[in-house]
Parts: structure tokens; sequence; C-alpha cells
């Protein structure tokens, strides 16, 4: 296992590229956007992405984002799997997570080789955030829902979508549900938070993130942050500064 700490400006992006290596990426402050084949990950503070060796990716800063990566030989990380995943960061884990870029950092090989069981055991046990837009591969499917990822705060019903990207409704609904799936409802909730999370790193008071997202009130839009992300937006907030 080996690490790398590295700080980045709001809006810098890290062009596609991948790994021999699978690749813990924390998210130490700030949000990350990771773009795979697999989709859109939404990588907020004190929670991490599992990318699997080999996966090419690309990454945006949204706000100032300090990284801290971990990257697993093979043998290491099977048991993690081969898509990837937003993993919680608990307290034990974020700790072990800083202590190893810090071990690789002085270069106490002793030390990394005592953490990293202890480690390999909390990411197996963490708890997976469905914070993830997966990508379409349908024409009609991919219009649709690039229509809504440069304005989350559309209103559009999928009735309009389907009129705008020429299919019927029904098919435009079993379309969102055997290639994403999840229902139009669920994948707009989830684009909608991501702008959230982008807004709420930024500063933004949250009436605002929740009327920037198309929320009409705040407590419409805490329901739904709270549904997904297990947290209010508050809450949430809180986390953020610790």
């Amino acid at each position: 296992m080996t690490a790398l700490a590295k700080d980045y400006p709001k809006g810098c992006q890290i062009p596609r590229h991948r790994h021999r290596r699978g690749q813990i990426i924390y998210a130490a402050s700030g949000v990350m956007q990771v773009t795979t084949r697999e989709g859109i990950w939404i990588v907020p503070p004190q929670r991490s992405l599992w990318v699997p060796a080999g996966m090419t990716h690309e990454i945006r800063m949204e706000g100032h984002v300090a990284i801290r990566t971990l990257y697993l030989d093979r043998g290491s990380s099977m048991s993690l799997g081969t898509h990837c995943r937003v993993l919680t960061a608990t307290g034990l884990l974020r700790e072990l997570m800083l202590a190893m870029v810090q071990a690789h950092r002085s270069r106490d090989r002793e030390r990394m080789l005592m953490m990293t069981p202890l480690l390999l055991h909390e990411l197996r046990g963490a708890e997976e955030m469905a914070i993830h837009i997966p990508s379409p591969s349908d024409p009609r499917l991919r219009k649709a829902c690039q229509r809504m990822l440069v304005d989350p705060s559309r209103t559009d019903t999928l009735d309009q979508l389907a009129q705008h990207v020429g299919a019927s409704s029904r098919t435009l609904a079993r379309l969102f549900e055997s290639e994403l799936k999840m229902t139009f409802a669920r994948w707009r909730q989830h684009v909608r938070l991501a702008r959230a999370l982008n807004r709420m790193s930024a500063g933004y008071p949250i009436k605002k993130v929740a009327r920037d997202a198309g929320y009409a009130s705040c407590s419409a839009f805490s329901a739904m942050f709270h549904r997904i992300l297990g947290v209010t937006p508050t809450g949430y907030m809180k986390q953020m500064s610790v």
C-alpha cells in the first residue's frame, strides 16, 4: 500500500486516467465529482470513494478539496469489489487513512504494515452511500439526462422530457428502470443532491441551496436530503466542520 496527500483549488480537474492499483480517494475537505464509465460519483467531506484497479476516471473539484489517496495492490483490494462505491469514513477509518498517509510520508514502513490489516477490515465494513448518478447509453435517455444535468432545478415532468427526446413517457420510464436501475424521480433526486452538496461546500445558506436544487421549501429539501444521506442538511454541515 502507498499513499498520497494533495490539495486542489476550486474548479481544478484531473483528466481521465487510470491506475494499476485500486484507490481509496478520501475527501478530507471539499466535494469531489468523480466520473467513470459507470456514471458520476459525488464524494463529499468525510467520505471516500473506492475506485477499482484499471477503472478510468476523472476528478473535478467543487471548491477547495484536500484529497488523501491510498493505493492498494490487487491482492489486498479484491474484497472491496470491482465497482466504484462511496463509503462513509467512521472516526476510526478516517484516522487510519490519515495516519497511513503520514506514515508513508515519513517512510515508516513498519507502522504502515501494522495498520494495514485493520484499515482493510474497516474498509470492508464501511457503510456504502448512494451518491451516484449513473450514466445511460441509450441516446434518448442520454439526451433527457443531459437536460437535467445542465439545470437540476428544472421541473420537467416525464411526459415533457419524453416529448423533448422523441419517445413516449412509458418508453422513457422503462429506460430509466432498465439502464439506470432507478426511477426518473429517484435519478433526479440524486442529481439535485449533487448540486446541493456542491453549493453547501461553497458556503451557500441552506434556504438558497434548496431553491437552487428545485425545491419549493426547505422542509421538502431536508426530507430528500435525510432520506438519501441519513442526516439533515444542518447535521451534514456540522459534520463538514469537524
